[in-house]
């Protein structure tokens, strides 16, 4: 087995890390989960541990579906969650980005993703693996196999370029300012 990783475990901390930065006077965040992703486990295991060395206490709630996406918003603002770390998987990403978006705008929660999607569709905020990087590798390595590289003597490497993407509009029309340490203060 040979490949490129993106290791939920190794990104949760960066992720929660820069969004208490954000905001760093909430002090309770919820987290959205899905059950159904493979990944939650380890998502979750990260997210408690890096939430107890913030001092931020954590709501979890768990979404199955798209139609649970409504009740988890409204059980996260009623009870008084301050911003939203939202798990990457294949429920909370690509054709979901804009309904998710949405509901953290119409709770008023500063929310990360795990998707530059949610944030183009107008979510505040994802850090994730630079996918172009982990494209240009993984030619690396089909190259290797091609010119006859055994498979299983490569090694499964970790995503190595991260991508912090803002929405500056969402967040000004949150009322944040993004503090500059948190993305180095370059746009484009």
């Amino acid at each position: 087995m040979t490949g490129l990783a993106d290791i939920q475990s190794v990104i949760t901390p960066k992720r929660l890390e820069i969004l208490k930065a954000t905001v760093p006077q909430v002090t309770r965040f919820g987290v959205l989960w899905s059950p159904t992703a493979p990944s939650y486990r380890p998502f979750l295991q990260a997210a408690e541990a890096t939430g107890g060395k913030l001092g931020v206490q954590l709501l979890t709630v768990s979404v199955s579906t798209v139609a649970d996406y409504d009740g988890a918003f409204a059980r996260m603002a009623q009870d008084r969650v301050g911003a939203v770390l939202v798990h990457s998987s294949a429920l909370t990403v690509r054709h979901n980005s804009p309904l998710l978006a949405e509901l953290a705008l119409k709770h008023r929660l500063p929310t990360m993703f795990g998707g530059r999607d949610n944030v183009v569709a107008g979510g505040l905020m994802s850090y994730a693996p630079d996918h172009n990087d982990l494209s240009r590798r993984s030619a690396v390595y089909i190259a290797k196999i091609l010119k006859g590289a055994n498979p299983g003597d490569l090694p499964v490497e970790q995503a190595s370029k991260y991508l912090l993407v803002i929405n500056l509009k969402t967040a000004k029309a949150l009322g944040l300012t993004i503090p500059s340490r948190c993305w180095g203060g370059r746009t484009r």
